[in-house]
């Protein structure tokens, strides 16, 4: 199955609850942390709900 790989880009401080707990779903740990993750629509779902503090990188 394709992947995605996401970086984490920007701080978790002042972020709400359910945000924190998706990026340590996806498990982003810090900031400029990458990952390789399954594309599937609840990874999908999980990079939407925290768009503002993730990147897709190549």
């Amino acid at each position: 199955m394709a992947t995605i790989k996401v970086k984490q880009i920007k701080s978790r401080i002042g972020a709400p609850k359910n945000q924190k707990r998706t990026l340590d779903a996806m498990g982003l740990k810090k900031l400029n942390h990458v990952v390789e993750l399954e594309d599937t629509a609840s990874v999908r779902g999980q990079i939407l709900t925290v768009h503002h503090l993730v990147k897709i990188v190549d």
